[in-house]
């Protein structure tokens, strides 16, 4: 196949790109960039996308932040291309401020409170959530009760809070980068139009003066 990766990546080497792209962040930054600059579409419906993108980062759903994105640009009406790469605003270096931002944020909303005791972290809540979850699978084809407590815990103190609390940060951040977007564009896609036109009344006066060397040609040859 022409698209085909020469180098096949292993899933660790997958997994490791997720966390640290190849070419480090930075690359990665330029890359969504120039992509976002050169999809087609209004400045307005690009821009309408990287919002639905940007939201969708301060959402606790991850692993289906590609699918949240493709239901919030559709409610928005944006690109939904813009939307997928503007997944990337949430990275390991956002991740962090964007969860303590949309928990503290929630539980002051809610009126409760993250209860942070021994073993009982959030990267804890988050272990102890997915070995309930894990455990309880098993329970399915054993003869083992299933024990949702931990799950319980997390549901209460992270996720909901979580969603609700990220609502407000998330439509404030995916804003400023609507209104950071519009401009950007349109002025990228003025200057690329410019320069398409001038590329064709270029190519446009070089075939011009070509029929005219060819006429004198055959003017002087009769």
């Amino acid at each position: 196949m022409v698209f085909k990766r020469r180098d096949k990546r292993s899933i660790l080497q997958i997994l490791a790109d997720g966390v640290y792209p190849k070419g480090g962040w930075t690359r990665a930054f330029h890359y969504v960039k120039h992509r976002l600059r050169r999809l087609p579409g209004t400045p307005e419906f690009i821009a309408r996308g990287v919002w639905a993108g940007v939201f969708t980062t301060f959402t606790p759903f991850y692993g289906l932040h590609f699918i949240v994105a493709a239901l919030v640009s559709r409610a928005v009406q944006g690109n939904l291309l813009a939307a997928l790469l503007s997944t990337f605003f949430g990275n390991p270096l956002t991740y962090v401020p964007i969860g303590i931002v949309s928990l503290k944020t929630g539980h002051f909303l809610l009126g409760t409170e993250f209860h942070e005791g021994a073993h009982q972290s959030l990267g804890a809540k988050f272990a102890y959530a997915g070995a309930d979850l894990w455990q309880n699978f098993l329970a399915l084809f054993s003869d083992q009760v299933a024990d949702w407590t931990a799950l319980k815990v997390f549901f209460h103190e992270v996720f909901f809070p979580y969603l609700i609390g990220g609502i407000i940060p998330g439509i404030a951040t995916a804003t400023v980068c609507y209104y950071l977007s519009v401009p950007v564009i349109r002025a990228y896609q003025k200057r690329r139009a410019a320069m398409v036109r001038k590329k064709i009344a270029k190519a446009r006066k070089k075939a011009i003066d070509q029929i005219s060397r060819d006429a004198s040609n055959r003017d002087a040859e009769s």
